[in-house]
Formats: structure tokens, C-alpha cells, sequence
């Protein structure tokens, strides 16, 4: 599986956050399909923790620290941070051991909206919470400090553009259609960068834990012009020509184009903000929605798969996984 990379005309993506607050554009509001992700996900955790954490690793531990990077304003990371929690005390029953206290470190970009983040906590949670904030490219966290690591819906996105295609990928927003020099730049990024994130979290993670990582991406094989988030992405760079343009027709609105509309701007409102200015936002996804309605069929053909990537640090102290 290859994974796929999120494009920017951005040279650097280290300040960039979903859409924050709890109003009807946010992203607390508008992220039910990385929801259901994490619900997928629930199973997954489970086995991994059953099968590959073993407490005697662990002996005297007084607390379990979990970390979800790239957390955003919730509800999803409550749901993923539950899960792991419910399967890693399942695990300490089931060896009769003593179940630690959790402490769960929720980490975003510093511009992140950790105020509604932690409104929006859980009353009936079962773990401490902090917050971490800082670009997961880099170190985080003291060294062997993590027993487990998440990671949902985060790593494709690059820490920078690459200086080599900001020339060469004019009037687009992203790279399908830029030529294979243009592909192939933002895949050395992205291996770069999910190298960097690696070698920091294994400097992080104890002997012995997990890390789960969950990324969307494109199976071998298959086209990029025909990946899901790709054709929504060619629709939404139309979108820009259309408005750079003026060529806005009447607006109509269905319920599936508009909720993935809504989606789209949850996620891209702030980086579209930094760039072109607040005043162009409700037309532009207005526009938006309406080429949505136009070409549903091939969004709805589209492909693509959710990677389910599960790291066990080695028991050895190697600092790798």
C-alpha cells in the first residue's frame, strides 16, 4: 500500500489546524467519517493490545501513559483513546495484574483549539489528560515515556511542501495532472517525514509498547486520478478555477454533497483562510457543494482503503521498532 499525501501551496504545514470551536463548520461537527474510522478501528486495537502487550513488561508500573497525535478538538479522539484504554485493562485482567492509573496526552499543533478540546472531555473518564502541543516530526516526549502511541488521519499530511514543485504544480492545489516529477517530489516528502516520525517516537516509546498508526491510502495498483480523496480533490481544484473565474451558477444542495462539503472545509477552512482571505470561504464551499451534486457518480467510484499499521518497540533497548 502506498500512502497517499495532502498538497498545500504552502512551503511550511507546522501551524496548520482543523477548523476549532463546536459552531456548524467545525470539525467536532463535520468529521463523521473519521469517526467511524476510529469506531472501525475498536476491534483492531483490541486484538493488538491482546496479542502483543504483555504487562510483565511493565512490572511495578504505577501509570500508563497513551498518546494521540494529532488529536484535534475530539469527539473522534475520545473514541480511539477509550478503546485503547478498555483493551489494555481487558489485557491486565486477563493476566492478573495490577491495572495502572492512565494518563492520556493528547498532541496537536500548537494553533490547535485545545481550549474546546478539553470542554468536550468525557466526565466519566477513566485517565488524567494533558495536552501536548508541537509538530509530531519531531520529539514530543521524554525518551521510553509512551506504552502506547496513536495515530488516526494524521500522517499524511506533510510537514512542508517540496521546494522542488512550488514552480511546477501552478494552478493546482494539488498533484494529479503535475507529471510524475511533481508525484514523485511529494512521495520523497512524505517518506522523509514518516522517517522523522518514526525515529522520534521510538526514541519515545518504551521496550515493549504499541504504537497504531491509521492512515487513508491507495492500493497498489491503482490509479491516483482514481483514489476517493483524489476526485474530491480535483473537484475542489475546479472549484478555485471556477472561482478565480467568477463562473458560479445557482447554488443547489443535497444532503450527501453538502455533508462532505462541510467535511472538506472542517479540515482545509484554515489553511484556505491563511492564503486567500476569510471572504472568499462560504461561496467557495457553496460552489463547491453544487459541482458535488454534479458529479457524485464519480466520487462514489472512487477508490481507496484505510491502512491499519501496528509497531511494537523492540524489548531490547535499540531505539527501534
Amino acid at each position: 500500500m502506498e500512502a497517499s499525501a495532502e498538497i498545500s501551496s504552502k512551503t511550511s504545514l507546522n501551524g496548520y489546524v482543523m477548523t476549532g470551536g463546536s459552531g456548524n463548520q467545525s470539525y467536532a461537527k463535520n468529521s463523521s467519517y473519521q469517526r467511524d474510522v476510529a469506531d472501525a478501528t475498536k476491534l483492531l486495537i483490541q486484538n493488538a493490545v491482546s496479542e502483543h502487550l504483555n504487562p510483565r513488561n511493565f512490572p511495578g508500573l504505577e501509570t500508563f501513559y497513551v498518546t494521540d497525535i494529532g488529536c484535534s478538538v475530539g469527539p473522534n479522539t475520545f473514541i480511539a483513546v477509550q478503546n485503547i484504554i478498555d483493551a489494555v485493562n481487558l489485557r491486565y485482567q486477563i493476566s492478573n495484574d495490577k491495572i495502572p492509573e492512565f494518563q492520556v496526552l493528547f498532541n496537536d499543533h500548537t494553533q490547535n483549539d485545545f481550549n474546546t478540546l478539553f470542554k468536550s472531555l468525557p466526565l466519566n473518564r477513566e485517565y488524567y489528560a494533558s495536552g501536548i502541543p508541537g509538530s509530531f516530526h519531531s520529539n514530543l516526549f521524554p525518551r521510553a515515556s509512551l506504552h502506547f502511541v496513536h495515530t488516526s488521519y494524521s500522517l499524511q499530511w506533510l510537514s512542508c511542501v517540496p521546494k522542488e514543485i512550488i514552480t511546477k504544480n501552478k494552478g493546482r492545489i494539488y498533484h494529479i495532472g503535475a507529471g510524475e516529477e511533481v508525484t514523485n517530489a511529494y512521495a520523497k516528502q512524505h517518506a522523509a517525514d514518516f522517517a522523522n516520525f518514526l525515529q522520534a517516537r521510538a526514541r519515545e516509546v518504551v521496550p515493549g509498547g504499541l504504537m497504531v498508526i491509521v492512515l487513508p491510502s491507495r492500493p497498489n495498483g491503482v490509479p491516483h486520478s482514481r483514489v476517493s480523496f483524489n476526485i474530491l480533490n480535483g473537484i475542489f481544484s475546479s472549484t478555485f478555477a471556477d472561482l478565480a473565474k467568477k463562473c458560479l451558477p445557482k447554488i443547489t444542495t443535497q444532503d450527501v454533497p453538502h455533508v462532505v462539503s462541510l467535511g472538506t472545509r472542517a479540515i482545509t477552512e484554515g489553511l484556505i483562510k491563511e492564503h486567500f482571505g476569510e471572504e472568499i470561504l462560504d461561496g467557495l464551499f457553496e460552489h463547491f457543494t453544487n459541482k458535488l451534486v454534479e458529479s457524485l457518480k464519480d466520487v462514489e467510484s472512487g477508490l481507496g482503503v484505510n491502512l491499519f499499521l501496528l509497531l511494537k518497540r523492540k524489548d531490547e533497548d535499540t531505539s527501534t521498532f
